[in-house]
């Protein structure tokens, strides 16, 4: 290509740069060349030329700089003070072009996540006959906001930042995701960043741009303080739940402002802070008419005053009672039982400060006629005496719990049978004064709607010499559990057998000295047919036990756990693959179950298994890989661990049941 093209700008040669320094390469190169490219007779005028070229380029060189100068120093919105960017941002349209913003400096993100949502300047209505030329353009960004997916994937109504992706921005980030919207709902904070952690500024930010928040929890966030629940109390009028635990820093003041400014507030959780007192909870019941359930856990410096003022308030509705760990006195049960009407829902646990006088004025107070299920756990005060009380005067207990309860004996559970009218289910747990002899005369005098006995660690609970004169027939009985009670062998198991024969669920765990010979009675006298049984730790039981099981109950058996009976074998997979037809759930964790075992299990095209458990079966390897693969499409959930396939088979079963859970 020539050097000059015969391109002309106002009658003045045009040459291109390339050609330029191609032809002359430089300054020097040009000068001699001009010079040389004249006659001898305009050596002067050429000269000239050549000087005058020179300035020219460097003159060029200079602007070329100045400009690249101004242009750096050229002012940016980041220059601006905060509220005329403030003014800005708000401005913005869209969710997606809000997002974009905040992700492009953390002061942008801050200041986009300390707008309102009733701060964002929207655009006024449209017109009544539109702009042709614009509707398309408006359809197409309604529908990209319409179908943009939410920040942190998920349901947009639901947000859970957890440990280290508990931050400031993070919860910024929502909130400048949720302004424009307003449909979040529920938020929870569970730990946080060890040096990013959330402060009181991400839940201001959460506070301003999720107004209609309804549910918030913050767990073990250590930094938020009381200023953080007033920003929430002040941009979030229609909170409904709040679940403050492990807060070190939030006191009375912060419950005290969430009390005044969400009067809808309907569940309160407060658990291990150690600067809320009682203040606060009388301001929640003092403000919160429509408060349902509180939960208050190991709070050192709760006590009468707090408990008392916020069942006094809140009587009309609160319903549901949590208190855990406290110092109070009897002085809050008896107000518990004089004022709550309402209630239906009470637990107690770890009060050591409450005595039998609590629990006796508790319940003869009148107040708990609509109490349907109690739980007590470490309470030295209940004793029968308080046990018979409740029974008295709460008629509509239907479900009752008692828990490290030491001076629970078999005294009074024959009234209190008579007493409890309505009772379905009774759990006793670590009661150690109760005997086989109490249970046999509470069975003896329970009401017909009794459905339910679970008897949990009771060393009491042991064989008895010689039975009574008179055995009771517990017809309405359906659900038995018998765990982990050391003294409880064949000759009682026997007597369950013949007292208990409608039932349904039997939970006979940690029960190493049954044998064959005392579940099988049990198995023939069950009348309904049994659906759930669960033998985990019955190390004794063989495969008679299964293969009765199943001949008798194989039509109604949903459930099976025989973790840990290390005495059963294939036999039992063989006999459950012939005989059972809607089993569930079958747990064979650290059997003596085999390659045989399992690929008799899998050609049981009947069986519509969910969830199978081969955990421990060291006798199941390799060789099992493929009749686990061709298990049914009903299996949702495999356990694999601890045994000899491989992690090389492990993924090529993956492959084959790719909409299973497998755990290995």
């Amino acid at each position: 290509m020539p050097p000059f093209h015969d391109y002309r700008d106002g009658g003045v040669l045009v040459m291109e740069p390339a050609a330029s320094a191609a032809l002359f390469g430089g300054v020097r190169s040009r000068k001699r060349a001009r010079v040389t490219a004249v006659p001898p007779c305009g050596f002067v005028s050429a000269a000239a030329e050549a000087v005058e070229v020179v300035e020219e380029e460097g003159l060029t060189a200079a602007k070329r700089q100045k400009q690249q100068q101004q242009q750096r120093e050229a002012p940016s919105l980041d220059a601006l003070p905060d509220e005329c960017l403030f003014e800005i941002l708000r401005r913005v349209k869209g969710a997606r072009a809000r997002c974009a913003s905040a992700a492009v400096s953390r002061r942008w993100l801050a200041l986009l996540g300390g707008i309102r949502s009733s701060e964002i300047k929207r655009e006024p209505a449209a017109a009544a006959v539109p702009d042709l030329n614009q509707v398309f353009v408006d359809e197409d960004e309604e529908e990209e906001d319409e179908f943009e997916v939410p920040l942190g994937g998920g349901c947009s109504s639901e947000r859970c930042l957890e440990g280290r992706e508990a931050t400031d921005v993070g919860l910024m980030a929502v909130a400048v995701a949720d302004a424009l919207r307003g449909s979040l709902e529920s938020l929870v904070i569970r730990g946080s960043h060890p040096t990013r952690g959330v402060t009181d500024a991400g839940i201001s930010a959460a506070a301003r741009g999720c107004p209609s928040l309804l549910s918030l929890a913050l767990w073990h966030v250590p930094q938020v303080t009381d200023a953080g629940l007033a920003e929430i109390a002040a941009g979030c009028p229609s909170l409904a739940r709040l679940d403050i635990t492990g807060c070190p820093l939030i006191t009375d003041k912060g419950l005290a402002a969430i009390a005044q400014g969400c009067p809808d507030l309907k569940v309160v959780t407060v658990e291990a802070c150690p600067g809320v007192a009682d203040e606060g909870l009388k301001a929640i019941g003092r403000c919160c008419a429509k408060l349902q359930s509180v939960n208050i856990k190991n709070c050192a410096h709760v006590g009468d005053q707090g408990v008392s003022g916020l069942v006094c308030s809140a009587a009309a509705s609160l319903a549901k009672v949590r208190l855990q760990g406290l110092s109070i006195t009897d002085a809050s049960l008896s107000v518990i039982g004089y004022y709550g009407k309402a209630i239906t829902d009470l637990t107690l646990a770890r009060l050591p400060a409450v005595g039998e006088r609590g629990f006796w004025v508790m319940a003869n107070a009148l107040g708990l006629q609509k109490l349907r299920f109690m739980s007590v756990s470490s309470c030295p005060g209940v004793t029968d005496l308080a046990l018979a009380s409740i029974a008295k005067f709460c008629p509509s207990l239907k479900q009752l719990s008692l828990k490290k309860c030491g001076q629970v004996s078999d005294g009074r559970l024959k009234d209190f049978a008579e007493s409890a009218k309505v009772l379905e289910s009774l759990q006793i747990e670590e009661c150690n004064k109760v005997t086989l002899m109490g249970i046999l005369a509470f069975l003896l005098n329970c009401s017909p709607k009794f459905k339910a006995l679970s008897l949990v660690k009771c060393n009491g609970i042991k064989d008895i010499c010689s039975a009574p004169a008179q055995l009771p027939l517990c017809k309405s009985l359906r659900s038995l559990t018998i765990k982990d009670c050391p003294g409880f062998t064949d000759a009682s198991l026997a007597v369950v057998g013949m007292i208990c024969p409608q039932l349904e669920n039997v939970d006979l765990s940690g029960l190493g000295a049954v044998t064959d010979n005392g579940l099988l009675p049990l198995i023939k006298s069950s009348e309904s047919g049994l659906v759930h049984v669960d033998l985990n730790g019955c190390e004794n039981l063989t495969d008679a036990t299964v293969s009765a099981l199943v001949k008798a109950h194989g039509s109604s058996l949903a459930r099976l756990s025989l973790e840990g009976c290390s005495r059963i074998t294939d036999a039992s997979l063989f006999a459950i693959s012939e005989g059972c037809t809607d089993l569930a759930e079958l747990d064979l964790s650290n059997c003596m179950v085999s390659d045989y075992g399992v690929a008799v299990l899998a050609s049981a095209r009947q069986l519509k298994l969910r969830v199978l458990s081969l955990s421990g079966c060291l006798k199941v390897t390799q060789k099992s890989v493929p009749f686990l693969g061709s298990m049914s499409a009903s299996l949702e959930g495999l356990n694999l661990q601890f045994n000899f396939i491989g992690n090389h088979n492990i993924a090529s079963l993956e492959k084959q049941l790719w909409w299973c859970d497998i755990l290995a």
